[in-house]
């Protein structure tokens, strides 16, 4: 630290003032102005985090410098703004960055301008490039208005949830929207694959690798799906797994399964597992085209199965409506039940105040 002492005498104070100032600004400027902050000509090459921490550095230190100098009201915008230049500056082209900006004026401004660059920088953290940045965003644009907070720890449980690099920015990719549902919801599903439906970490990693939209679906329905294909069809955990069952609707494999059940190719399995035919491979059933599974599995046409269909979703609509019409009828019994009660309380209570009447 150089401490300087000033007179009080007239042009010596002047000149020793001059001195202190000339220190002073050398002793700043280098920690503003850093090369990194003068023209693209100073940069080396630099991951898009670190451009993009650069930028936002860069713009600081020179608003404030300016400042310094001289008087003049503060710009309108907020600071958590991503303008054109810092977007192409990141790695996005001009049409891009006007495309990422209009997407964040639909959305009304406010949280998703405010968490726009945290998204951005955990999405190129992952390592994925501004092509898949877009994609991602263009899939989910719920995703600007993640706070940061919430976006850390749901790749973090992710990735304690054994999604490690590749498969999780593939999980991500594909299905960006599991980076808005809560890691609460995401343990509640992981619970139930392990503890309801036995499937191994390994199997619940492997699901949620294949399969993430799983930790958005109806959990009653999930279940059902379980125990249809496990106890209807005689299917295991492994083949579930092998054969990416969640990535379908229980109308697909419960209409394919039918279909085949009512041409005598697929038997439900007894106690011991044993059937009369041999039954094909769920992945054969399920994992292919409607085509080839027609063509090589049911040995069916096109017109055949489009009638089952049809007539599948009559029947499945006449089951719904009979087991709404049991609830009410169950529940229309409670009521009446409830109704005698009160009556019954109604006149002990009525009989006894007569009584003391």
């Amino acid at each position: 630290m150089t401490v300087v002492y000033v007179r009080r005498t007239g042009m010596g104070s002047q000149v020793v003032a001059r001195q202190v100032l000339q220190l002073a600004v050398r002793n700043i400027l280098p920690s503003v102005y850093s090369p990194l902050q003068f023209g693209r000509c100073h940069l080396q090459p630099l991951c898009t985090a670190c451009r993009l921490f650069c930028s936002s550095t860069s713009q600081s230190a020179l608003q404030s410098t300016q400042q310094s100098h001289e008087i003049r009201p503060l710009s309108k915008k907020p600071a958590t703004e991503l303008s054109l230049d810092s977007l192409v500056d990141m790695g996005f082209t001009d049409s891009q960055a006007e495309h990422i900006q209009d997407a964040m004026s639909k959305l009304g401004g406010g949280s998703a301008t405010k968490h726009a660059l945290s998204t951005l920088t955990a999405l190129f953290v992952l390592g994925l490039n501004p092509s898949s940045v877009l994609k991602i965003l263009e899939k989910c644009p719920e995703l600007y208005t993640v706070k940061e907070s919430q976006l850390q720890q749901r790749i973090a449980n992710m990735r304690k949830l054994g999604l490690v690099e590749g498969s999780l920015q593939r999980v991500v990719s594909h299905y960006p929207q599991i980076l808005t549902v809560s890691v609460k919801a995401v343990k509640h599903v992981v619970v139930f694959l392990r503890e309801k439906c036995l499937f191994t970490i390994q199997q619940v990693t492997d699901i949620l690798r294949d399969s993430p939209a799983i930790v958005m679906e109806n959990m009653g329905q999930l279940e059902y799906k379980f125990q249809y294909v496990y106890f209807r069809m005689g299917v295991k955990q492994k083949e579930m797994v092998k054969s990416r069952l969640f990535r379908f609707t229980l109308d697909e494999v419960r209409c394919r399964h039918c279909f085949l059940e009512r041409r005598g190719l697929y038997q439900t399995p007894d106690k011991k597992g044993q059937t009369l035919i041999l039954n094909p491979k769920l992945d054969s059933i399920l994992g292919v085209d409607q085509d080839t599974f027609l063509t090589h599995v049911a040995n069916a046409s096109t017109e055949e199965y489009d009638v089952f269909k049809r007539l599948m979703a009559r029947e499945w609509q006449e089951e719904e409506q009979q087991q709404q019409g049991n609830i009410e009828v169950d529940s229309d019994d409670d009521d009446e039940d409830e109704d005698k009660e009160e009556e019954e309380t109604r006149g002990k209570s009525g009989y006894r105040k007569r009584r003391k009447k």
